[in-house]
């Protein structure tokens, strides 16, 4: 994919969000209140069942700015760049609907934390019909 289109179109953007870093392994947006990254980064599937033949993967994670200090948790893997662009989509959609107005990195996670990533799985193969004898 070609790395200078926004994975996700500006319009297509809950209000304060956008496009703050982007590679091919990467990319990164960002909401201005709450001050909150939400990333996308490619990594080795490490942790996945070897019978899936997975060898990377995407992390969903989100960056929490405070004066003091930055939080940085995980939301979860998926198995597609397209998975992790609807992931953060939908976690983008959630904070915008629940946290407007809230500072406070609690409520934030809490809100992630229901994004259910499992809906970007794909319902498996298709049955192909037995083979006549």
């Amino acid at each position: 994919m070609v790395t200078d289109q926004d994975p996700i179109p500006p319009e297509a953007l809950p209000p304060r969000w956008g496009l703050a870093e982007l590679c091919d392994d990467q990319f990164v947006y960002r909401h201005s209140r709450p001050p909150i990254e939400l990333i996308a980064d490619c990594t080795l599937a490490d942790r996945s069942h070897p019978g899936l033949g997975l060898c990377r993967c995407w992390e969903l994670r989100y960056r929490y700015f405070l004066t003091d200090r930055t939080i940085c948790r995980s939301i979860g893997r998926v198995s597609t760049r397209r998975a992790a662009v609807d992931g953060l989509l939908e976690c983008m959609r959630s904070i915008h609907e629940t946290v407007s107005a809230a500072d406070d990195p609690v409520a934030v996670g809490q809100v992630l934390e229901r994004v259910s990533l499992a809906d970007l799985i794909p319902n498996g193969l298709s049955r192909s019909s037995p083979p006549s004898l």
